[in-house]
């Protein structure tokens, strides 16, 4: 009987006599690749796929399914469809992928980028595990693969993008790029045999816009509102303290009492977003001095425990707060939300571009401004310039007259600096 074509169903594969001579097929018209063997005493189920690199065929693969009725046509379908994938991808039935040895596969390079450059230069855990995130959860498939394979065919990096963009959204996906881009470039330092092209460059990346969430001096009392409504003082004080201080949630998080210098009124943040390297000092205004000292005395209350080391403590297994999100209806903006207000708002109160990013610890733009002493601006120059951000906030908290009632931002009290000794003899004079 000459092969034909018929969509393939249970029924339809019943109804078809066994062979009385030769095997023949007989092809899915709903699945390329899908069709079943009829013999003298059974019906199989199989598969046939084809692999083609470079415009050439390098080998066609037929797969074996199962026989009919030991597994139904929907299911034979179904593994049909997995079966024709690898094939397509270069991957013969039935064998074990052999891998030369001393050949570098993702997972050895993604070790190796881990080890020798993301933990040897101090790189922020929270970076890491990003990294981690991305090779070992979306790329997991790959991670025994040898990584020249990806370099010789660029075009799975570029499916794999459209499928994590598609799945997962257009941000991750290209965060997971930039991630495989990273540990490409570095394996190809000790792998020079590698594609000399990095295949990321073969995908078009998802178009990213920064979020502009910010507020302004006119959204200062209805923010205050729903701030001072909060029932939990500490997460209330949280709140404040990021955006008086524009700092990243998580680093606020971790603040630990020791790292708070009441002298000096400076803030360390040992371990910020870049890891060690970036440390840096916070100078506080008189607002955030009194916020520091009201969160300290809620979790003396609250957490008394916790409270001996964490500025904000909670019950959780650290000791300190850990998710800091609130329901929109409750506090409209959190988070970095009020990273980027403190940027809105230091332009409000005329506050330089480049002592922003000094209070930020962004990066200096520009070259003559790699020659500026940060640490030397920071007790007198910086602190100024926080007062006058943290004074246009509060400020802006209070609104018309009849605004939400913020007297509790004034409720601790804060001590006079005390005055630098060249100061006093010069005023002794």
């Amino acid at each position: 009987m000459a092969d034909n074509r018929q969509l393939l169903t249970d029924k339809a594969i019943a109804r078809l006599p066994y062979a009385t001579d030769k095997q023949y097929k007989v092809r899915d018209t709903e699945l390329p690749g899908f069709f079943v063997l009829v013999g003298k005493k059974k019906k199989t189920f199989m598969a046939q796929a084809e692999f083609w690199r470079d415009g050439v065929r390098e080998f066609a693969a037929q797969v074996k399914l199962g026989e009919c009725g030991d597994v139904t046509t929907r299911e034979a379908r179904s593994k049909a469809k997995v079966e024709i994938g690898s094939i397509a991808r270069g991957e013969r039935p039935g064998e074990e992928q052999k891998i030369k040895p001393g050949a570098v596969t993702l997972r050895k390079a993604w070790e190796r980028y881990r080890d020798g450059h993301m933990i040897r230069k101090g790189r922020d855990a929270r970076t890491i595990e990003n990294y981690r995130d991305h090779m070992e959860r979306l790329f997991e498939d790959w991670l025994d693969k040898p990584l020249a394979r990806l370099g010789r065919q660029p075009k799975l990096v570029a499916e794999r993008h459209d499928k994590i963009s598609a799945e997962n959204g257009p941000y991750i996906a290209n965060g997971a790029m930039r991630s495989l881009r990273a540990v490409y470039n570095h394996a190809r330092k000790t792998n020079p045999d590698l594609p000399p092209v990095n295949p990321v460059t073969a995908i078009d990346w998802n178009t990213e816009r920064r979020r502009d969430t910010g507020m302004g001096t006119s959204d200062m009392a209805p923010w205050f509102a729903q701030l001072t409504a909060l029932t939990n003082p500490i997460r209330r004080e949280f709140h404040l303290m990021t955006l008086l201080s524009g700092s990243r949630p998580t680093a606020l998080k971790n603040v630990r009492i020791e790292h708070i210098d009441f002298r000096s009124r400076l803030l360390h943040v040992p371990k910020p977003k870049g890891g060690v390297k970036k440390a840096f000092d916070i100078p506080l205004s008189r607002p955030m001095i009194r916020c520091i000292l009201r969160a300290m005395r809620a979790g003396r209350i609250l957490y008394p425990d916790q409270a001996e080391f964490w500025l904000f403590p909670a019950d959780s297994d650290s000791g300190h707060l850990i998710e800091h999100k609130e329901e929109r209806d409750v506090l409209s903006k959190w988070g970095n939300d009020l990273r980027q207000s403190y940027r809105t708002l230091a332009q409000a109160a005329v506050v330089s571009e480049l002592d922003i990013h000094l209070l930020m610890n962004h990066s200096l733009p520009g070259v003559n401004a790699g020659y500026i002493t940060r640490d030397s601006l920071l007790r007198d120059h910086l602190r100024k310039q926080q007062e006058r951000i943290s004074n246009v906030i509060i400020d802006s908290a209070k609104g018309k007259a009849d605004g939400p009632d913020v007297g509790w931002l004034h409720q601790a009290k804060v001590a006079p600096l005390p005055v630098p000794p060249e100061q006093e003899l010069k005023a002794a004079a």
